[in-house]
């Protein structure tokens, strides 16, 4: 079977992250894969093991994605969308993949709907259609207007087979975040999260003991770093470490460690970051869904901080689900403070432990499965 991924991240990494694990689940499965990446290239994330195809990059400004721009921080042009287009449906026409997948849309990049479009009409007409799947996580954006869930019912319908939801219904149906009809509801397909196997103990045992402060892979994050700074300066008798993401991170690592007291560890972001959980204290963090999964999957004890910057509802909805759970805590933005922090830390680290593993964790071979079925009922009829 061939399936293309395409999938434009446009702040964090998590989107992105999440396509890749998909690709590598469907090529493990013995599928022909290539995955279509309209986001600014990820260095620590790039590997050999699954051909990607990279459009002319585009990013939001900050957390304003009604604008986008390209890699160098300017707006993007008309000619730079219509080469993504021409690039898109290229790849479509020469790979003629039996299965399509578009990672979010239609609900959301609505903001690139004229790429998108070009490449649904574009498969619509193909002789051997693609079976067409849109791919979103647990969580939504809320849509704030009729129209907006309109949009995304109407191409839903018009062209495609299911929605892979990957999420566990029973712990976060769709319906938290996104109102689903009885129309939508039927093609709604819950694959489980999709997450790499869990990662095995540390063989050094990093992290022991430590507060681990992270904020994902994007250049977000600040406010939880600066926290931390000032919980550690409270917490002396216990080693904190910040790991800092992003394009920037050297500089933001710079200013951090001005001044911080010896207990604070600051560094880049590291590939062993998940092995650590499994030792330490703690964790403190923002709520994207890769994160939570890499929580959920340990039993490390975690407070969240979710970005809520620009009205972002997503994190804030995730945080507040999970921390119906022992040694997970929920501290919004708005109460942000080193002390809160501590408290919120003092709080999980009291409550202990917990049975590692969401309910169902499996949502990539889930995907490939069901995927592979109705290509395979397409081909039967």
């Amino acid at each position: 079977m061939k399936v293309m991924i395409v999938v434009t991240h446009l702040l964090g990494t998590g989107h992105l992250t999440r396509a890749l694990t998909l690709a590598r689940a469907f090529s493990a499965a013995g599928h022909d894969v290539r995955l279509v990446s309209g986001g600014v290239p990820v260095a620590r994330l790039a590997q050999d093991d699954v051909p990607v195809i990279q459009l002319p990059p585009v990013q939001s400004d900050g957390v304003d994605f009604t604008r986008l721009l390209d890699r160098d921080g300017a707006l993007t042009t008309e000619d730079q969308l219509a080469e993504r287009r021409s690039m898109l449906c290229e790849t479509l026409l020469t790979f003629r993949p039996d299965a399509l997948i578009t990672e979010l849309f239609p609900f959301g990049r609505r903001n690139l709907r004229g790429e998108f479009r070009a490449l649904l009409q574009q498969a619509d007409r193909m002789a051997r259609r693609p079976v067409i799947f849109a791919s979103v996580r647990d969580i939504l954006a809320p849509p704030g207007k009729p129209s907006k869930i309109a949009f995304a019912e109407d191409l839903v319908a018009d062209y495609y087979r299911a929605v892979l939801v990957h999420s566990d219904a029973r712990l976060m149906p769709l319906d938290l975040s996104w109102p689903v009809g009885a129309a939508l509801r039927s093609r709604l397909h819950y694959t489980g999260f999709v997450a790499p196997p869990p990662a095995p103990l540390h063989p050094a045992q990093t992290g022991e003991g430590e507060i681990i402060v992270s904020a994902g892979g994007g250049a977000v994050g600040t406010a939880v770093f600066t926290a931390a700074r000032a919980a550690a300066m409270l917490d002396k008798g216990r080693v904190w470490r910040i790991l800092v993401g992003g394009a920037d991170a050297q500089d933001r690592i710079s200013a951090l460690r001005l001044d911080a007291p010896e207990n604070l560890t600051v560094e880049a972001a590291r590939p062993d970051f998940r092995q650590m959980l499994h030792h330490a204290d703690a964790s403190v963090s923002l709520c994207g869904y890769n994160t939570a999964l890499d929580i959920l999957q340990t039993s490390c004890p975690a407070v969240f901080v979710p970005f809520d910057e620009g009205n972002e509802a997503e994190q804030g909805i995730r945080a507040a689900a999970l921390a119906e759970r022992a040694g997970l805590e929920h501290l919004p933005s708005a109460a942000l403070s080193g002390a809160a922090l501590l408290d919120a830390v003092a709080k999980v680290t009291r409550e202990g432990r917990r049975a590692a593993g969401p309910v169902q964790a499996d949502g990539a071979q889930e995907t490939v499965r069901y995927v592979a079925a109705c290509v395979g009922a397409r081909d039967a009829d």
